[in-house]
């Protein structure tokens, strides 16, 4: 229970389907917060980004690395604070976690970790990656990488470097 994660009451399951009830979190999501703003003041950016660091330490203290962070992932309370959500791509992990059962790439591909494009494998630091695309996102207003296809947008996680936010703003 961390101030900046979005709780899940109840979990079940009936007739081959799945569900889960969480708390209501009444703002919107960063992706609308960047949108409408564009790029974001740094002082609340720093905020924002501690708080989601807060979170995933205490997610990752509990050896679950979410695999899917995005702004679309991180919602934002009406009083500005922040919150995590949607782990459905969470796995409880020891060292390394592949990336699905079945070596599917799993994940949002403009915030995927070199590591999860190529080895199917998260950890952590995937984490920490994505969570640095956020933040270059929030301070310039766009994503890091972008392109005509996933692949495209995948393969410059490998073999591109993240550009300087100075060279958007």
């Amino acid at each position: 229970n961390h101030p900046n994660l979005v709780n899940i009451y109840d979990i079940g399951g009936r007739a081959g389907l799945l569900w889960y009830t969480m708390e209501l979190v009444k703002g919107p999501n960063l992706a609308q917060l960047v949108e409408k703003e564009g790029p974001l003041q740094v002082e609340k950016v720093v905020r924002l980004l501690r708080e989601s660091l807060s979170a995933l330490a205490q997610a990752h203290a509990a050896g679950l690395v979410h695999r899917d962070l995005k702004p679309e992932n991180m919602l934002l309370e009406p009083d500005g604070s922040l919150r995590i959500t949607d782990f459905g791509l969470a796995r409880a992990v020891s060292s390394q976690t592949m990336t699905s059962s079945s070596g599917v790439l799993l994940g949002t591909v403009a915030y995927l970790s070199p590591e999860q494009v190529e080895r199917g494998i998260a950890d952590a630091r995937s984490d920490v990656y994505a969570t640095g695309l956020v933040l270059f996102e929030m301070l310039t207003g766009t994503k890091a990488f972008t392109g005509e296809t996933p692949i495209h947008v995948a393969n410059q996680h490998v073999h591109g470097g993240v550009p300087a936010p100075s060279s958007r703003v």
